[in-house]
Order: structure tokens, then sequence, then C-alpha cells
């Protein structure tokens, strides 16, 4: 039996799944799956999904009833409009659309699913790339009558860019085209020539309709050309972020924990690799080391940790670390990049600005930053770079980012998990864009003349001094250093404002 993928064949059962209710919904790391649909408006991803819930029985009866006594019919049908299940904001039933993430569950008997249903128009990108972040695989929809489309290529471009490595594209209302062959196979080329421009692991073209639930759960038998799996058998067999993580340790620290005696743990959660009980590791910037004598959870000690655990590692000695820094294995260490070149989607509706205040946000960092350079923009017809000197809202744009000081950071691809990136505005605090780390080097930029770094120690000892390390006045500490800056910008100075460390960090306040 072949199976339509596009990078990859693998076997599949001939046997559509009977869905049945799990009745516990705890977070198994090793059985859930976090799946997000996207594609462009109106392609039928709320339907998709409501139609995976109708099926799976995993709804209340009165659910089902007031499906049945709203008397939304699907366009066309006498069916239920199962993306009521779906449309949860007042302003999304008033239009139809679905404007904000929406969060459902249902269960198979071998994977519990949580269902991530994003926007559709382009103007709601900033959360889709949000329901993204946390897929583990996409359904990436399109209408069999129209096909690959701008929308679909600015959400693939952003699945490859937030780490996601398995996507099916779900041609829906095949119904309305006659469930032809010919107009499947012309879309997976299509999808397939975008698909080779990016990162997959795997991609697999699946042809439904989820009104009347052809291969969403069960074999259409409306077209028996096709023999691959169904939407439901194919998404059973994809592994999870978790699964998947690599085998290059990296514990990105969150704060110190202190028991008042003897205790010292760092603690944090092991985002790539494991640590066992007598390893030593090093913290990246310090090339300070420890050994690992002990491994701390809130469910007591364990002898070893592995990437998804939240741990606190007990080091023989008390190494001079806080939040920010990442420990691993000397053999396999992050680059202390001072210069990171990037690809990332800007998520804010104020456009980019050289002479703006921005930091670098990595797992558990906050970095400043002395100069950003937009290279080129994604051109979303072509899917090739074009020379950019700016970006705004939605637009995808590779930069390079020198950095303050010096920050352990991964290549992307090599270690997804260390190689995330959000860029914040140094005052407020709001994530303007989100991307990945291409290349990383250890390596400054020579700076501009004038260049100039406003230091927290600097701070802290005069214009801030008045201040204390509560929320509020850390807000006024930046609000203040924000100022200095934009006078010390306007005279042609390029400035970086180092943050204020976290309170809870095991830094001294005053610093």
């Amino acid at each position: 039996m072949s199976v339509h993928t596009l990078h990859k064949r693998q076997p599949a059962s001939n046997e559509a799944p009977r869905l049945e209710v799990v009745p516990n919904l705890v977070r198994d790391l090793g059985g859930i799956t976090h799946l997000l649909t996207c594609g462009s408006v109106d392609d039928g991803k709320s339907t998709l999904i409501g139609r995976l819930l109708w099926d799976a029985s995993d709804l209340y009866e009165d659910q089902r009833e007031n499906v049945r006594k709203s008397g939304r019919k699907a366009a066309g049908t006498d069916l239920p409009d199962f993306s009521m299940l779906l449309d949860g904001l007042v302003a999304e039933r008033e239009q139809g659309i679905t404007i904000d993430i929406a969060w459902k569950y249902f269960d198979t008997p071998t994977r519990r699913f949580v269902v991530i249903d994003s926007p559709g128009h382009e103007q709601y990108t900033r959360n889709m790339a949000s329901g993204a972040s946390h897929a583990d695989v996409a359904i990436v929809l399109v209408d069999a009558r129209s096909g690959v489309k701008r929308q679909t290529k600015r959400h693939t471009a952003i699945l490859d860019l937030v780490g996601v490595k398995h996507v099916v594209l779900a041609v829906n209302k095949m119904d309305l085209v006659g469930w032809s062959e010919d107009v499947f196979r012309k879309i997976e080329a299509d999808f397939r020539t975008l698909c080779w421009k990016f990162n997959f692991w795997d991609a697999t073209a699946v042809p439904l309709s989820a009104v009347f639930g052809d291969n969403v759960t069960a074999q259409s038998g409306n077209m028996p050309w096709y023999t691959g799996p169904t939407l439901i058998q194919h998404l059973e067999k994809t592994p999870s972020r978790v699964s998947e993580a690599g085998s290059v340790f990296r514990f990105p620290v969150q704060t110190v924990l202190r028991d008042g005696k003897d205790f010292r743990g760092l603690a944090g959660t092991v985002t790539s690799g494991s640590i066992k009980v007598g390893d030593e590791v090093i913290d990246t910037l310090s090339n300070a080391s420890g050994k690992v004598v002990r491994i701390a959870t809130m469910d007591g000690d364990i002898p070893s940790a592995s990437a998804g655990q939240a741990v606190a590692l007990q080091l023989d000695v008390d190494i001079d670390v806080s939040r920010g820094a990442v420990l691993s294995t000397r053999e396999m260490l992050p680059v202390a990049a001072q210069t990171v070149e990037a690809r990332f989607v800007w998520l804010s509706e104020d456009a980019f600005s050289p002479s703006a205040g921005y930091l670098l946000r990595t797992s558990t960092d906050l970095i400043p930053i002395s100069n950003i350079e937009v290279k080129a923009l994604l051109d979303l017809e072509t899917m090739a770079s074009r020379p950019a000197r700016s970006c705004g809202a939605n637009d995808i744009a590779i930069a390079k980012i020198s950095l303050g000081r010096a920050a352990a950071i991964d290549v992307f691809t090599e270690t997804p998990e260390t190689g995330t990136l959000l860029l914040v505005d140094s005052v407020t605090g709001a994530t303007m864009a989100g991307g990945i780390a291409t290349a990383v080097s250890a390596k400054a930029e020579e700076p501009a003349e004038g260049h100039f770094v406003l230091k927290r120690d600097m701070l802290a000892n005069g214009l801030n001094r008045d201040l204390s390390m509560s929320s509020k006045d850390r807000e006024e500490f930046m609000r203040r250093a924000n100022e200095v800056a934009i006078i010390l910008r306007a005279a042609g100075i390029a400035v970086a404002i180092e943050p204020p460390p976290p309170v809870d960090d095991g830094m001294d306040p005053g610093l």
C-alpha cells in the first residue's frame, strides 16, 4: 500500500482506527501530540478539528445536542456545522472565522492529542506563529479548488522557522472537485516543490473532506485511487518533539535554589540530551565546571534526567552561575556567541527600526543587542530572498545581530532547543519577532565608532540608585535607561542596554 509522502514513504495499516475516549487527560510525554492546524482562511480548519472531535466521541452529549439544535449546517449539506466546536470567541462567531488560538483535546486508543487551531487571516499571523511554537506536527489545509496559496506558503515557512519537523498537507473539500485524483496530484506536487526549500523531516499529503469525514478517521469510498493512511492513522505515528530531542546535553538555568543549609541547586529543564549523577557539567561563558552529585525533583531524587524533565542539579562545587547560563558537557559546548545570523518572522504591528532598543531572549536569558542589520526578506511568491533593510508585520526576514555581551546559543538545525530566539522591546518587554539562529560566531563584529553599552551596574549605581528590584521599579529602570539611549542614538551613537537581572536568579539585587 503506498503512502503519498512528499519526502519519504512508509507502510500503513488498512484498518481505520476506532476512536475511543481515554478518560484521563494527564500529559504523558511519551504519548501526547501537540497538533496545529493552519492554512488560508475558509479552508476548513475548524471544521476538520470539529469533525475529529465529533468522531472521537470525546464530547459530552449536551455538546452534541447543542450542535444539533443550533440549526447551523455545513454549507450545502444537511450535516451539522462541526466548526461550532472550535469557534469560541464572540467576534469569531459573528465573522465565521478563527481569530485567536483555540485549544481542544481528543484521544485515540494509542495517542492523546492537544489540538491548536490557528487563524488563517494574514493579520493574525502572530497568533499562528505562537501556536506553531508548541506543535509536534502541523496540518496545512488547502482548499482543493484553489490549491497552494500565498498564505499557505507563509504558514509553511513559519512552521519551518519555529522547528516543526512533521507536516501533513490536508487537501480538503475534495467533494467539491468531484473527488478528482488529478486535482490532488497537482496540489501534492506544488507542495512538494515548496517543502524542498525547508527542513521538514517528512511531509505527507492526504485528500479528504472534513464535512463528510472522508479520510479523516475512516477510509474514503469516494476516492478508491488513494490507498494511503487516513489523517488520524498518520497522526498517531508522528513522534513528539520531546521524544525527538537531540542527544547533545543542554540545561538552561532558570534559577538558583537554596534551602538555607547546605543545598544549592541549579534549577531548570533539560531541553536536550541527558545527565546523570557523576557527570561533569560546564558553564559555557565562565568555563566553570562541577560534577553532579544530586539530581532533585519535586518527587524526590533521581539518578538521571533527560529532555523535558524539570530538575535541580547540585554540584560538588558552587560555580558562579545564575539565570541565563547554559550548562552542557565539555565535549559538546554551545558557542559563546557575540554575533548571530538569524531568520525571523516580524510579529509586531510596529515596523523594525534600527534606532529602537531591542533585547534578544533565549530560553532563560535576556541579552542586550548593540546592533541589528536586516539583510533580506523572504519573497513568498518565489520563496527566494531579496535584499532589504527593514521589515514589517508578518515579514520573514534574514538579519545579523550583534550582541552587547556573549550568550550561549546553538545553530537551530543542530540543537533547536537552544537555537530559538525572540526579539523583545527593551522598554515594554513586548515580543517583536520570533526566529532561529542560522549561524553563530564567538567573534564580535567590529564596533561602529561611538558604540556604547549601558551596563546595568553603571545604571544601578548612578541613574537608578534610588530604585529597588521590585517589578514596578524594574520597569522604571528600563524606562530611564531607554531615555538615555534615545538621546545617545540621536547623536549617532550605537547603544545597547543591559537589562536588570531577574529577582529570583540568586544574584545580588544591587547589581
